[in-house]
């Protein structure tokens, strides 16, 4: 059945974490739920006061569960979309934090940035947003030190390679060096599928090149990200090498190989006929994201030859081999039902995408845990950076 491509149907919440995102709602902190319910309720009215007392505030803000959150974050964003920044369709707390900060008239200061690049900026090709930042950790025995590389989502038309502050120390605390990686977006459809994953290979392949001069253990090296970041991260652990032992380019001959991978409201298929299957739902419209990835220029392109094996080949489940890496996977919302109406922002970050790989990778023996307000069983890690740090100092 022909797609019912719509290119003028009203936007919804595209796919894809902000690059200063890594955190889950799953774990948010009694902080960020007080830092979100004031703009709740002064988005009621703006000279609405509050007639209850301080400790009754802080009461009913620690009774949020983390679905509660979620749909008040989504509820506010509907109400004020200028409250999105960066316009990915996402609402950090550094985003909620800076809009309420502007509706109080106060100076704008939020938290600190990250800590310095040890290499800022860093280009593994020509283009602008083929950059990296790095920073190094110390290697106290003087051995190389694992790597662990970020890669932002967005829906590949949007985000950036900035992190929150603590992101990075929290791995060069355990001696893991860190890194945060750009590339090109989609741009109306003019860099589309494959190139978002061959520039995430690139990159990796490059920085590799610099393991000698960087202190760095090739062989130690996992990705993780938020949607978009997190289905490249998928690729990159499934995908077989793209290695070239024949390349005259020495970056081209190195390994695109990864140890771990992890996501953030990931995605670990892009077949607009698996999500219509996955969800049982026949005549599910295709994320307006998809249109540039796949550059499509009428309905028709989504039965052709040409759009059906773009599809096929960018799905991370579809590489799947039972030699490939262990994945961690952590969603904001359960297993909610899902039809035709549902907001594209709602199913393409849903757990199912999640449970599905999850399946498959079980019952080929391999680890792959699923966390959501649904899924809380069965973590052995308890955080996804836990599981990056457990899994890289593994791989020595």
């Amino acid at each position: 059945m022909t797609p019912n491509l719509q290119l003028s149907h009203p936007p919804a919440v595209p796919f894809g974490m902000r690059a200063s995102t890594p955190f889950k709602f799953l774990s948010l902190c009694a902080a960020s739920v007080a830092l979100l319910f004031p703009l709740v309720s002064n988005a009621r009215q703006e000279n609405e006061s509050s007639t209850s007392q301080p400790d009754q505030q802080e009461e009913r803000r620690n009774r949020l569960s983390p679905e509660e959150y979620a749909a008040r974050v989504q509820q506010f964003l509907e109400r004020f979309p200028e409250s999105d920044a960066n316009k990915d369709g996402e609402l950090s707390r550094e985003e909620i934090r800076a809009f309420n900060q502007k509706r109080r008239g106060e100076p704008s200061g939020g938290r600190p940035e990250a800590m310095a690049p040890t290499h800022a900026d860093v280009a593994y090709g020509e283009h602008e947003q083929q950059r990296f930042d790095i920073w190094l950790a110390e290697s106290k025995d003087g051995k190389p030190t694992p790597l662990c590389i970020y890669i932002h989502g967005g829906g590949f038309r949007g985000g950036d390679k900035k992190v929150n502050a603590g992101t990075p120390e929290s791995y060069l605390r355990e001696g893991i060096s860190f890194a945060s990686m750009n590339y090109r977006l989609t741009d109306g459809g003019k860099y589309p599928y494959p190139i978002p994953m061959q520039d995430a290979a690139r990159g990796l392949q490059f920085i590799r090149s610099k393991s000698k001069e960087w202190n760095l253990d090739p062989e130690r090296v996992a990705c993780y990200g938020g949607s978009a970041g997190a289905g490249i991260s998928l690729w990159l652990g499934f995908h077989d090498d793209l290695a070239d032992p024949d390349a005259e380019d020495p970056v081209a001959r190195l390994s695109t190989r990864i140890v771990a991978a992890a996501t953030q409201n990931g995605q670990s298929t892009y077949d607009l006929r698996t999500f219509r299957e996955w969800f049982g739902v026949p005549d599910l419209v295709a994320h307006d994201a998809l249109i540039d990835f796949y550059g499509i220029k009428s309905g028709a392109d989504w039965e052709s030859e040409r759009v059906q094996a773009l599809m096929t080949d960018a799905s991370a489940i579809t590489h799947l081999t039972k030699d490939d890496v262990p994945v961690y996977m952590v969603y904001g919302r359960g297993d909610d039902p899902v039809d035709a109406n549902t907001s594209q922002g709602t199913w393409v970050h849903h757990v199912r995408l999640g449970l599905k790989l999850q399946e498959v990778m079980q019952d080929l023996g391999m680890e792959c845990v699923v966390v959501s307000p649904d899924h809380q069983e069965g973590d052995p890690y308890g955080s996804l950076p836990e599981f990056m740090i457990q899994n890289l100092k593994a791989a020595e």
